[in-house]
Formats: C-alpha cells, sequence, structure tokens
C-alpha cells in the first residue's frame, strides 16, 4: 500500500511513546497504521444494480482524511436475495468490483487500509429503508418498482412479527451462498482491499444458522452446536480458497443473543458458544473476532432489545472482546459506544482487544480518530491532520482565540 501522496500519516509510525490507540498493529501479512477501524454502516442508498456511488465514496473517504487508520465498507451483499434492501450495496457480480476499486484506491492515497464487509441478510431480507418504515417491503414499495421477495434462513417462520416468513435453506440453496461468499472474497481481492469482515452476527443469515433460537434443523446444519456451527465453518474455509493468506480474514459475531424471552435454553447463542466458535474459526484461518452482541429476531442489532431492559452503557459489549481474545487465544476487535479517546485508550492498555471499531461517532465527527489524538496529549496533533487542514488549524491555536 503505498503511502506517498499521505506526508501526514508519517508521524503515526513513531509508536515510541505513543498511546496503544495510535500504534501500529500487525495482524496477518498487514500493519495496521493504528488501532482504530470505522465500523460497517449501512447507507441504504446504493442503486438498484447495488453498485456504490459518490454518496458512499464521500462518506467514506472522509473518515480517511479523519485520521482512522482502517475504513471499513458497509456490509456488501454476496447475493443479491441476500439484501437487506434495494439499497444495499453488492459484490454479487463483476461489475461491482470497479466502484469499490476506486475507493480503494483514495483510502491507499490516505495512508489509510481498506476494508469491505461480506454480508447475507437471510431471514431479514426484503424490508424497507429504515426511514421508511423500518418494516417488511409492501404495496407501496411494490408500486414503485421494488417487489417484495421471499428470505431464506435457517428454518422458516423465524422471524418479526408481520415480517416475511422466510423459507428453509435448502442443501443447495447453502452450497451457493457458500460459494458466493468465496466469489465475494475473489471480487474483493481483486478490488485491492487489504482486509476482509464477514458479518455472522445481529440475527442475519449466518447467525440464524448458529443460534438455537432460529435454528430447528435436523440435519447436518442444526441439532447439536456443531451443526449450527457448519455453515459459518465451511464460508471460512471457502473464503480461505480465495482470500489471501497475508490478509486478515475477521469474524464480527454475536457474542451473545440475550433472548431468554425466545429460547427457554436461558439466552440462545452464548459466551462460551462464541467461544468454541472462535477456535474453530481460528483453526480456519480466521485471524479476529469482531465482537458485538444480539440481534436475533430483531429490526436490527441487539440495541433493540437491551434497551427495553437496561440503559446502554459505555463498553457495553468490551467484555465479550477481552473474555474471547483470553480464552480462545485469538485477537479482537471491540465496538459499540465507545464514544472518546481516553476510553478507547484504556481497553487497549487493558488489553482488552487489539482494535477499536467506531461507528455512530465517526457519523457525529468523522475527525473523531484525530481529536481523540489531541485529548489522549499526542505532540503536535496537528501534524496528523491533512496538511491543507493543519497547518490552519496550528496557527489559530498558536495565535489564540481573544474573549
Amino acid at each position: 500500500m503505498s503511502t506517498a501522496t499521505a506526508p501526514h500519516r508519517a508521524s503515526r509510525t513513531a509508536a515510541e511513546g505513543r498511546p496503544l490507540l495510535f500504534s501500529p498493529y500487525r495482524l496477518a501479512g498487514v500493519t495496521f497504521p493504528n488501532r482504530l477501524v470505522v465500523a460497517p454502516m449501512q447507507m441504504y442508498v446504493a442503486d438498484q444494480d447495488g453498485k456504490l456511488n459518490d454518496w458512499h465514496f464521500q462518506h467514506l473517504a472522509r473518515f480517511a482524511t479523519g485520521g482512522f487508520g482502517t475504513v471499513m465498507t458497509e456490509a456488501l451483499m454476496v447475493e443479491a436475495r441476500g439484501r437487506n434492501t434495494y439499497g444495499d450495496c453488492g459484490i454479487w457480480e463483476d461489475g461491482h468490483v470497479a466502484p469499490l476499486r476506486r475507493l480503494v484506491d483514495f483510502l491507499h492515497g490516505q495512508g489509510t487500509l481498506a476494508a469491505a464487509q461480506l454480508h447475507h441478510a437471510g431471514p431479514k431480507a426484503s424490508r424497507q429503508r429504515p426511514w421508511e418504515g423500518r418494516g417488511p417491503l409492501g404495496a407501496v414499495e411494490s408500486a414503485r418498482g421494488e417487489a417484495a421477495w421471499q428470505p431464506i434462513a435457517a428454518s422458516s417462520g423465524k422471524t418479526l412479527d408481520n415480517w416475511h416468513e422466510p423459507r428453509a435453506a435448502t442443501l443447495e440453496d447453502i452450497r451457493e451462498i457458500v460459494a458466493a461468499y468465496g466469489q465475494g472474497a475473489r471480487r474483493a481481492d481483486e478490488a485491492g482491499f487489504d482486509v476482509l469482515d464477514i458479518h455472522a452476527a445481529h440475527g442475519y443469515l449466518i447467525h440464524s444458522f448458529l443460534s438455537p433460537v432460529n435454528n430447528d434443523r435436523t440435519d447436518a446444519y442444526g441439532d447439536s452446536l456443531e451443526g449450527r456451527m457448519r455453515l459459518a465453518l465451511e464460508i471460512a474455509e471457502e473464503l480461505r480458497r480465495f482470500w489471501p493468506k497475508d490478509k486478515p480474514l475477521i469474524f464480527r459475531i454475536s457474542c451473545v443473543d440475550w433472548r431468554p424471552d425466545l429460547d427457554e435454553r436461558k439466552d440462545g447463542w452464548s459466551l462460551e458458544d462464541s467461544i468454541v466458535l472462535a477456535k474453530a474459526l481460528k483453526a480456519r484461518g480466521v485471524d479476529m473476532i469482531d465482537c458485538s452482541s444480539g440481534g436475533i429476531r430483531s429490526a436490527s442489532s441487539g440495541t433493540d432489545f437491551l434497551l427495553k431492559r437496561q440503559p446502554l452503557r459505555k463498553g457495553h459489549q468490551t467484555p465479550y472482546a477481552e473474555r474471547i481474545r483470553r480464552e480462545a487465544d485469538i485477537a479482537t476487535m471491540a465496538v459499540g459506544v465507545i464514544v472518546d479517546g481516553p476510553q478507547a485508550e484504556a481497553i487497549l492498555q487493558a488489553r482488552k482487544s487489539d482494535l477499536i471499531a467506531i461507528g455512530r461517532e465517526a457519523l457525529v465527527d468523522p475527525h473523531w480518530a484525530l481529536n481523540a489524538a489531541r485529548a489522549l496529549g499526542i505532540d503536535d496533533p496537528w501534524s496528523m491532520w491533512p496538511p491543507s487542514y493543519g497547518w490552519w488549524l496550528k496557527m489559530r491555536e498558536e495565535i489564540g482565540i481573544a474573549d
């Protein structure tokens, strides 16, 4: 990855005496410029053919100039039937590669790693864009050319009330899905991405197989923890056929379900199950676990369910990253209500995770990473900003602002 056009990044490589948050990190054959990753965030504004457009470009480009060492795309769908909405970005055909490569080239030009997330919505497919109702596609959408389709999942009938009922995936469906992930990885590599993240959380397709809340199959893809893990492990194996071994492969999982209301077996998928899965994924070439939670049979992520039962707390998912890191002996990424630099630095210093993912806070402040450097007392933090910004801001600080 070239950094010739990004002189403002040079100061980050001097890790001596720096906060861990702004020190390099090595995973597989890739060196991360710092420990900050922009988490995948759906925009729901893709063209109907799934192609990345100028909105996505500007949305993600600003995080590269904002100091994040790694910028991850929103979820890229490996199949058209796996879309959440008609506005989802895709990687299910070769025509998706060129606009993705344009983004990757810009990120690399800023000295930033480019990460892609691959995804299949499974039982949550065929729904409205969130601001249009957060429900299933219906007559209004059909009238404007966005007809509903039937989702697929581990088992039939397992979905939210009034949503389109999914059918149980056949063995042929499963073979097609596994192959689609492999081809998605091939296209991501062709586009030049440095890091690949697989969305296996939040009640979507892979999670629908993992969780006993959603999976009541009696064949080889259900009936036991080993059976419920089979799809995730087959996908990992297929990915490593196409994704280079020296490029990091990450799995985002829901470390816990937290749905005792849906499963008499306590909380469904458990943290202990996640540790078993993490070990099995590591044996198949996965380098890191991206630690989220919840989302099984809820409208979005685990937040919908959690908010009904307890306040949302800072770093509420970080303990999952810490325990999986320790007990599965695999690198982890912490995500979820990490709001400022000192909090993120404390997580790293305590060895609770290896990378920090920032989502909504980056929407609030695209320069979150650069402002975190200032908050952590890095010498001459303005040198980390793009030169076109930094000299102005440093001069204003030196002059001062009178009352």
